[in-house]
């Protein structure tokens, strides 16, 4: 990562083990080249050069905007609490043998009033309804756990498969809440799921991931009104960036999880771009710095969690093609180095592995989430 300084990627090679050859590897990793070939090319540069002025203007408006008001020094301080979740509709559904509601709610996210961008982001009609698929359990409250999906997830079918929900619900013995991100699934504003997060178009970027959170707090409220006893989260690759951003945002979760997570949103340019559209759009003075900075405000680096340091967990793949590991590696950094799991295998791979697996059930059982609850009251009450 261009931006690390020389003591962390030295720290980097000291710490962060290294793939370990094999063809077993090479088929993992092959799997994230056949999956995620078509993306190679769909990062900071694909809005094309005809509206690089454009974002340019956006990137130096929002910077100013947000140095003067506080918010690239305190990013915190950027994020609104949003209101409660009083009116959402549950309707029932289904899909192959899953049985799941879907939740739908006005999201009411809208951008400052004289941020760059805004009216351009009002305007994408589908984003403005939230949505969840949910799977309860019969009978008394359980603990939940809320899935935060990746890049080009949001529809159930990928949803349900990519969480292993089912494992989830019936082995692990929990409630399973699964958002869908803006711009994804019913969400879909372009031709494909998740067209615009990830565009190049810095300041949709920058909205959309504040709308994440801001949509994921008013849901995690609506949970714990409904009874939720606890509440865990657990985002992959683009998820899991959103759930450590939410971190620095929400105390009150019992576990954590981030699996195969991004960190930095230029770094996944700079990885998966070609090296000669990144050079040319430096040549033309596309604000690579500039937009590192802005993006401050719902960086997970630039904020510190605000959950114990016994309820974070992170997994990553040592040969992980789309997050490199070292995305992973830098939020153990900033989490102060909890419970870490690494794994010989790629982006794709994560699904298949038996470790992974293990940690979830560590990480997540509902069992773990109530004793830590009843600990949690128990201490509360000697303390009174």
């Amino acid at each position: 990562m261009r931006w690390a300084g020389r003591a962390l990627a030295q720290q980097r090679g000291d710490e962060m083990p290294a793939p370990e050859r094999s063809a077993k590897l090479a088929l993992k990793v092959a799997l994230d080249e056949l999956f995620f070939a078509t993306e190679a090319a769909s990062g900071a540069l694909a809005i094309g050069p005809r509206e690089w002025r454009r974002v340019r203007r956006e990137v130096e408006g929002a910077h100013a905007l947000y140095e003067r008001r506080g918010w690239l020094a305190d990013p915190v301080s950027y994020h609104r609490t949003p209101p409660p979740l009083l009116r959402a509709t549950e309707r029932d559904a289904r899909l192959a043998h899953w049985n799941f509601s879907q939740l739908s709610f006005e999201s009411g996210y809208a951008p400052a009033l004289d941020a760059p961008g805004r009216q351009r982001y009002l305007g994408y009609e589908p984003n403005r309804n939230a949505h969840a698929w949910l799977l309860r359990h019969p009978g008394p409250q359980r603990p939940w756990v809320v899935c935060v999906p990746g890049y080009r997830m949001g529809r159930p079918a990928v949803d349900f498969a990519g969480f292993r929900a089912q494992w989830l619900h019936r082995n692990l013995g929990l409630n399973v809440a699964i958002y869908v991100m803006p711009f994804h699934g019913p969400r879909t504003v372009g031709r494909r799921g998740g067209d615009g997060y990830l565009s190049g178009d810095f300041l949709d970027t920058i909205h959309a991931q504040s709308q994440a959170v801001w949509d994921l707090r008013r849901l995690l409220g609506w949970l714990r009104r409904q009874g939720a006893p606890a509440i865990g989260v657990y985002g992959v690759s683009l998820g899991g960036y959103t759930a450590a951003l939410l971190t620095a945002l929400e105390a009150d979760l019992e576990r954590v999880v981030l699996g195969i997570p991004a960190a930095c949103f230029v770094d996944l340019a700079r990885v998966n771009v070609p090296a000669g559209l990144m050079r040319a759009a430096e040549w033309l003075g596309f604000p690579l710095a500039q937009i590192q900075q802005t993006l401050r405000v719902v960086s997970p680096l630039a904020m510190p969690p605000r959950i114990a340091h016994e309820r974070r967990f992170i997994y990553a793949g040592t040969a992980d093609r789309l997050a490199p590991p070292h995305h992973a590696f830098d939020l153990w950094l900033h989490w102060e180095k909890p419970r870490l799991l690494w794994y010989q295998g790629g982006h794709v791979s994560f699904l298949m592995e038996p470790s992974v697996r293990e940690l979830l059930r560590e990480a997540l059982s509902g069992r773990a989430m109530l004793d830590e609850v009843r600990d949690a009251a128990l201490a509360t009450a000697a303390a009174c």
